[in-house]
């Protein structure tokens, strides 16, 4: 080029897969979505819920339940189910303070454990997308510790938020059966490609089976499990 004149632009990059940047919400008809599509291919990717329990008021109660629609006796713990690459399995979650790590194996981490959803952040699951090929599938899943013995009234929402990326979200159905722990989310490494799959599926533990029992056994995690305190 003459002098002075500008450097030429960088030339653009190939042309891939079209990405992305408005949010994408899944629903029962259609449940899934590439993160990949989404921008989210490295980076943190935050998995948060949120949630406001609805009760049923009398009377002059009526007019406050909007108010009162927080209330902070339900405890609602945030967890995921993991298979790694290299066929490794575990849990992470509060109960046990199995809290993980970003860093190392399983490169998820679950951040403070929220006892009453007043927290306007709700719970978080964050996963290290830098880390994307040692993942093979990750079930999100909620379990009620304590304060309700089914998620009736529960109103929640599902957010996975790319670092990098447009936001994924979905809202759970009206709860019906008399449920404790409920199959969120279910992210699959897909030849490289992590693909989001909405399950909001409530399952009902047999009588003397744990929730995360009930995960594993509806999901063939084959796992063993025992007693956990937090």
């Amino acid at each position: 080029p003459a002098p002075g004149a500008a450097p030429a632009p960088p030339a653009a990059a190939p042309a891939g897969a079209p990405v992305s940047l408005s949010k994408v919400t899944l629903t029962k008809e259609a449940p899934a979505v590439s993160l990949t599509k989404q921008g989210g291919t490295s980076g943190a990717l935050r998995v948060n819920l949120n949630w406001q329990v609805h009760k049923q008021f009398q009377g002059w109660g009526q007019k406050l339940g909007r108010a009162l629609a927080l209330h902070g006796d339900l405890d609602l713990d945030l967890g995921c189910l993991f298979e790694l690459a290299d066929g490794s399995k575990g849990v992470v979650q509060a109960l046990g303070n199995s809290f993980g790590s970003l860093h190392q194996p399983p490169f998820i981490h679950l951040d403070a454990d929220d006892r009453t959803g007043a927290r306007t952040s709700g719970e978080n699951l964050t996963v290290n997308l830098d880390h994307k090929d040692a993942f093979r599938r990750i079930l999100v899943f909620v379990t009620i510790y304590e304060g309700a013995r089914s998620f009736a009234n529960l109103h929640a929402t599902v957010t996975l938020q790319p670092q990098f990326g447009a936001p994924v979200d979905f809202s759970l159905d009206e709860c019906t059966v008399p449920s404790t722990v409920c199959a969120l989310a279910l992210i699959t490494n897909n030849g490289g490609d992590l693909v989001v799959q909405r399950e909001a599926r409530y399952l009902v533990p047999d009588r003397g089976v744990s929730p995360q029992r009930t995960l594993d056994h509806a999901y063939g995690w084959g796992m063993n499990w025992t007693p956990g305190r937090k």
